[in-house]
């Protein structure tokens, strides 16, 4: 089975390797540091702080793991200017909520960098699904969790 593209910007490339760099150097070391020192505490069957250090260290490294399967997948997002006809990750995307009535902006972005707050919608979420490959001008119905949503799509950039 092919392994999933994880497709994201070059900033957001760039803090996962960060992120990575950051738990390699810095929170392993503290990680093997703390099972050190819960081990000096006595007899490991009920040792909690021994325990939690250990469920530290595996919560640690399976974030290392993952973000080094993101960085191996990564399909860095081209920022192509020029060809703002069509919605695709990295543009930015305002469309007119009919049943709302206003407007809502946001940028697609992969998965990893996605944070709604600040108007960045992963390409998997429903909303971004049902926009990409769409054009100024098309009607499209988002089917979300709570329910149908017809939005209009006004600018694409």
């Amino acid at each position: 089975m092919a392994e999933k593209q994880h497709y994201m910007t070059l900033d957001g490339k760039a803090k996962i390797e960060n992120e990575l760099n950051e738990l390699k150097t810095v929170r392993r070391k503290e990680v093997v540091e703390n099972i050190k020192i819960a081990r000096d505490f006595g007899d490991l069957s009920e040792n909690a702080e021994y325990d939690a250090a250990k469920e530290e260290q595996a919560m640690v490294e399976g974030r290392i793991a993952q973000l080094e399967e993101m960085l191996r997948n990564a399909v860095i997002i081209q920022d192509d200017a020029a060809d703002n006809s069509v919605v695709s990750i990295g543009k930015t995307v305002t469309f007119f909520i009919q049943e709302d009535n206003e407007d809502e902006t946001y940028t697609i972005v992969g998965g990893a960098e996605a944070d709604p707050f600040t108007g960045k919608i992963s390409n998997e979420s429903p909303i971004a699904k049902a926009l990409l490959g769409r054009t100024v001008g098309d009607v499209v119905t988002v089917q979300t969790p709570g329910g149908d949503m017809i939005v209009e799509i006004k600018e694409i950039k």
